[in-house]
């Protein structure tokens, strides 16, 4: 919300050839108890006035030499980085009104000036483009939080993937097609496993009949991630065409989104096999 302190406090901005209307609206704007206004006599002004005050509203007379109101809002719109210019149109002429809106104006006020309608539309007007301004400084400031959370997510799954480096031989992902998507460490060369070939399991992928694995321990295996459980220091074994045995030791755990939808798996493994076999 915007409070009345806030719109007190606002940048004003009145733009008139006559002095007699300007005089007239500061001490509207001063008995109202506005505190921070100021005018200016030359529309070419105005322009270079907003880029260096950036004000929360601009009372802008249409009838003036050598700039109107109409050449002023054009400029504006031009030479301002701001989407949201700020604009009240001050005018005589009725058919005036909607090519001013049409122009860029936010709003008008009709000569002669009624105070009361003044008084109002300037507060409501400030109130409008004080709660933009609030609303454009919550987008920035929230997309620069997601970027630092964003950061620090990067950074906390770099941590997890060095310490799950460290603490195994390697690291792994599959979605849920059971295709590896991320492999790190030497588990393809140890496996003889092929990236993106998975058959339905966790740990040792898609490794064809009669490759030597223990087919009863992959089927536990297969059944725990058919059942989305995790499994910690699951072994499993093969044996190579040479006549050697190589063990290996798996933890993983199922993977959800947000939306509590499976994934895939991850996890970390270990070849345990006894030196002596090496």
């Amino acid at each position: 919300m915007i409070t009345h302190a806030e719109i007190i406090a606002a940048r004003i901005l009145i733009v008139d050839d006559q002095e007699s209307n300007i005089m007239l609206l500061e001490s509207l704007l001063s008995d109202a108890g506005y505190t921070n206004f100021q005018s200016t006599m030359n529309p070419e002004e105005v322009c270079a006035l907003h880029r260096k005050n950036s004000f929360d509203l601009i009372l802008l007379d249409l009838q003036m030499p050598i700039m109107d109101g109409f050449q002023v809002l054009a400029s504006l719109k031009t030479n301002v980085s701001d989407p949201y210019v700020p604009v009240i149109v001050l005018t005589a002429q009725p058919g005036h009104k909607l090519q001013a809106l049409q122009s860029g104006a936010k709003d008008f006020i009709s000569k002669p000036f009624d105070l009361i309608e003044v008084k109002t539309r300037i507060h409501n007007m400030l109130e409008v483009r004080l709660l933009y301004r609030k609303l454009e400084q919550y987008a920035v400031k929230l997309e620069k939080t997601v970027q630092e959370r964003t950061a620090e997510l990067r950074e906390s799954e770099a941590r997890y993937r060095s310490l799950t480096e460290l603490a195994s031989d390697w690291y792994w992902e599959q979605d849920d097609d059971g295709n590896f998507t991320k492999v790190s460490g030497p588990a393809l060369e140890m496996l003889g496993v092929q990236v993106g070939g998975l058959a339905q399991n966790a740990a040792n992928a898609s490794v064809s009949a009669g490759s030597g694995w223990n087919e009863a321990e992959r089927e536990i295996l297969r059944e725990r991630v058919q059942a989305r459980a995790p499994f910690l220091d699951f072994i499993f074994s093969r044996v190579n065409a040479d006549g050697s045995e190589q063990q290996f030791r798996v933890s993983g755990e199922p993977m959800f989104d947000r939306a509590c939808r499976y994934i895939g798996y991850r996890g970390i493994g270990v070849e345990i096999t006894p030196s002596t076999q090496h």
